[in-house]
């Protein structure tokens, strides 16, 4: 019998499977957690957004060093870090040849300072990914708002930032469009901006207003139950429309939530009538204090421990990525308060999921066998070379671990690979009891890159994962329990 007759829906489910990433948005995606710099005049006067009339003379961070804010990534966890090169109010922290509203009239290292090449060669040099923020919005360019001069600025800047610091992991541009010096607004040449990326650093993902990375559509760490990487086309261009960009900075948009209209974004219902599909993931931007940049009021309210772990589960274990900003103070450091939560969250990451129990226990999958005659085995290798696909139409699977001693579990983690695109639609976890019966503890809808299953501390000698029902058939790369 033909499989469109066993499975209905199976000829939409393919529709929605031929859609994947590209190889950069794989990388991405593997990257998982990193941080966000936030660093200009505004540290110095107090402010979020600056109006573009401040003086290159009040930026002096005279104990700046680079490779603290590097070190403290590192210990907490990071795999990159994104510099905001420029923010609204036009500063730049590189020596930037087509503006003198930079780095090069201030104070600091009497104007032979550059940021960006300070941050950019430390985390060269301890591993980690770099990146850049070049606000589209410049409050203090005059040309701001008159079209292809603007463009012609921006561009040249960001050619600047994209040749002259090595490798770039990706480009953060934002939506915030407001009025500059005249009065105008600018209308961003947004096709032109990409092409300059994928010219001159055709790894980089390009997030927010751009194709690669979409923003999760809040400020406060809040997350999706069910977030799917494969969403309409039309998403993309949600955040490039002016009048539903960010207009001014404010505690109410920094901390707004999700609500139940923004939840489902790539169910079959919802992506059933849309023409056009994008492979488009999530990625979650949270400040570690109330503000994006340092504020000394602010050091009583840095975030704890325990509310960065929760962050970090529901986004990086929900099929996001994650981006922690840590912002410098006056002198150039990130503050002690910041570092001591940072560090737990690193210590936790370490040592919640260095040892994989699954690799201690009796694996049993069913089917045995996948669609290329591989065993469950490769479910315990970490990467996207290796996965357990089922035979197309099959969308049930099952993975269960069994030990001989009874385990203390915590976490659950599960990944698709997703080179063949988001599939898993619903999964259940099971733990066997004191009298050898399977009990539910947990139930899901989405995986896609990564889910991270909270068990609660389970203590048992059985866990077994059930996929229920998936896009023709769930392919799994990885599956862990820790």
């Amino acid at each position: 019998m033909d499989t469109k007759e066993l499975y209905p829906g199976y000829g939409e489910d393919v529709r929605l499977t031929r859609v994947v990433p590209a190889p950069r948005q794989i990388a991405h995606q593997e990257l998982e957690y990193f941080g966000f710099i936030h660093f200009t005049v505004n540290t110095f006067t107090g402010r979020e957004w600056g109006n573009g009339e401040e003086s290159p003379a009040i930026f002096n961070p005279e104990k700046l060093d680079a490779g603290q804010w590097v070190e403290t990534a590192v210990r907490g966890g990071m795999t990159g870090l994104i510099l905001t090169c420029k923010h609204h109010d036009g500063f730049c922290l590189w020596p930037s040849a087509y503006t003198e509203h930079s780095i090069k009239n201030s104070p600091y290292k009497g104007g032979k300072g550059d940021i960006v090449r300070e941050l950019s060669d430390a985390c060269r040099e301890a591993g980690l990914k770099f990146g850049v923020y070049l606000s589209p919005w410049d409050r203090n360019q005059e040309t701001y708002g008159t079209g292809k001069p603007y463009d012609d600025y921006y561009v040249n800047q960001l050619t600047e930032l994209l040749t002259n610091y090595g490798e770039v992991f990706t480009v953060w541009l934002d939506g915030a469009c407001g009025e500059g010096q005249n009065g105008k607004k600018q209308v961003y040449d947004w096709e032109r901006y990409y092409e300059v990326v994928r010219r001159l650093q055709p790894e980089a993902n390009i997030f927010g207003c751009g194709p690669d990375v979409r923003w999760c559509g809040n400020e406060a760490g809040d997350t999706r139950p069910s977030e799917w990487s494969v969403v309409a086309a039309e998403l993309a261009d949600a955040e490039k429309v002016a009048s539903e960009s960010q207009q001014e900075d404010s505690e109410e948009f920094r901390q707004k939530k999700l609500v139940s209209t923004d939840m489902d974004l790539g169910s079959r219902a919802v992506l059933k009538n849309k023409k056009n599909l994008i492979w488009y993931p999530a990625e979650v931007d949270v400040s570690i204090r109330p503000g994006w940049f340092y504020h000394e009021e602010e050091n009583d309210k840095v975030r704890s421990f325990e509310n960065l772990k929760e962050i970090y589960l529901k986004s990086v274990g929900g099929n996001c990525t994650l981006l922690l900003n840590i912002p410098p103070d006056t002198d150039g450091l990130i503050r002690e308060e910041d570092r001591r939560s940072l560090f737990m969250l690193g210590d936790f990451i370490r040592e919640s999921f260095g040892r994989n129990l699954a690799e201690e226990a009796v694996l049993t999958v069913k089917p045995e066998k996948d669609r290329d005659g591989k065993d469950g085995s490769v479910l315990l290798k970490k990467g996207e070379e290796t996965w357990f696909g089922n035979p197309d139409g099959l969308r049930e699977l099952e993975v269960e671990f069994t030990w001989a001693e009874e385990r203390c579990l915590n976490y659950l983690v599960v990944q698709e690979a997703i080179r063949f695109s988001q599939r898993v639609e619903q999964f259940e976890v099971y733990c066997l009891d004191g009298q050898g019966c399977w009990k539910q503890i947990e139930k899901g809808t989405t995986v896609g890159y990564k889910r991270i299953v909270p068990l609660h501390g389970a203590a048992t000698k059985g866990l077994k994962l059930v996929i229920t029902d998936a896009r023709v058939a769930p392919v799994l790369a990885f599956t862990g329990v820790y």
